[in-house]
């Protein structure tokens, strides 16, 4: 088999040949785009999911059908350390210039520029030094008055209001993307749920479509009680066996290469369904095959390549992460996940990994939390954690 040649894209938020299992998702994001495109009030989007479901790549693909229907766009990647602010005027400046070649009146495209411009300046901090005061590239004066107030949640409410004008005026509408939007610091979410609500109500063309972790409905939720009615949530978990099939199948007809039924049902047990997984073990069976078809035997060759790039690079960069301690609690929670349907890891209760530790649940919350800010485990309902990674206590009870 040609190495050349092989269709297979393990990477994070890289789209794969044969995006298989999603077409759901893509309709009723049709439908969210037609039903704003008419004036109808829709709600916002949130995806939720495990890491390596495809949530980047799903909300590239949803961008793009946005960018298909003349939709002004912008998207971000938010931390934790860091104010919305910048990211989000950076989005919403990329999203109104796609808008403003359309656009009759170039004064009102200024006009908003200049809010976001101040907008934008209030990220910097009041005694800074000239030297030291970001500038965010708008080629305008800003303006005051508007979204200057220096409260996140005012200005936001502010800003995404004149955004949808805009958009009115073109007759179009604006989306902003969030990724990992469960690392929007706490003050920001709420701004951002408030900005949602009044768009809702105002029936105003904006959307914010955000992407992030299982636990990202609890942290709305706790932002603003009305979150739970404001987004539309929609799980991405892993894909069935025809959907798993269809992704690799696919793109390998495209290069006229077959799998041996045998060796669909290999893969599938190994990669659990999991789309990045799905990528690694059918590249590296790809490499070993030495002809089409491709069988079993082929996969078992080169299943412990995929697996050792996975402990490397997928497993492994994360554990490296954590602290001695912090990897303590998570052999624990690997340990007490053992039981997991079909090697599956599931929720366990803190008082069951303390109890495992022997020690008393209060002195291991610093442990437990930095993992939750690291991104590894996460709180789905009070008292019990789970790994925000896939097969990842799996990994944990195969190392020394």
């Amino acid at each position: 088999m040609d190495p050349v040649r092989n269709p297979y894209a393990p990477g994070a938020g890289q789209r794969p040949p044969e995006l298989a299992g999603r077409d759901r998702e893509l309709d009723v994001f049709d439908v969210v785009l037609e039903r704003v495109a008419r004036g109808r009030p829709e709600r916002s989007l949130v995806l939720t999911g495990l890491r390596g479901v495809g949530k980047t790549v799903l909300l590239n693909a949803l961008r793009s059908q946005a960018i298909g229907r003349l939709w002004g766009t912008g998207k971000i990647e938010a931390r934790p350390d860091q104010s919305l602010r910048r990211p989000v005027a950076a989005a919403l400046h990329m999203a109104v210039r796609e808008l403003a070649p359309r656009h009759r009146a170039p004064d009102r495209i200024d006009d908003f520029l200049g809010v976001l411009k101040a907008f934008a300046l209030r990220a910097n901090q009041a005694n800074a030094k000239l030297r030291d005061r970001w500038q965010p590239g708008i080629d305008v004066p800003p303006k005051s008055g508007r979204a200057d107030s220096g409260d996140i949640e005012i200005d936001l409410v502010e800003l995404f209001t004149d955004a949808a004008a805009v958009a009115t005026d073109v007759g179009t509408g604006i989306a902003l993307f969030i990724d990992e939007m469960q690392d929007v610091p706490a003050d920001d979410v709420s701004a951002l749920c408030a900005a949602c609500h009044e768009l809702s109500q105002l029936g105003a063309p904006l959307i914010v479509v955000g992407a992030g972790l299982p636990h990202l409905p609890a942290v709305l939720s706790a932002a603003k009680s009305y979150s739970e009615r404001l987004f539309r949530y929609q799980r991405i978990d892993r894909l069935d066996r025809i959907a798993a099939d269809q992704a690799l199948c696919a793109p390998a007809e495209r290069e006229e290469v077959e799998y041996e039924p045998k060796a669909l049902d290999l893969l599938y047990d190994k990669s659990g369904g999991y789309p990045y997984f799905v990528q690694a073990y059918g590249k590296a069976t790809w490499d070993h095959a030495p002809r089409t078809p491709i069988t079993a035997g082929d996969v078992r060759v080169a299943a412990p390549e995929a697996e050792a790039e996975l402990a490397v690079g997928f497993f492994g960069s994360r554990f490296e992460r954590a602290t001695p301690a912090e990897r303590e609690y998570m052999r624990a929670m690997a340990g007490l996940a053992a039981n997991g349907t079909d090697d599956m890891d599931i929720a366990v209760a803190t008082a069951d990994v303390a109890q495992s530790l022997g020690r008393r649940p209060a002195s291991l919350s610093p442990a437990r939390d930095a993992l939750i800010k690291k991104g590894l485990i996460y709180s789905g309902e009070r008292g019990t954690v789970a790994f925000t990674v896939p097969h990842f206590g799996r990994y944990l009870r195969t190392q020394p």
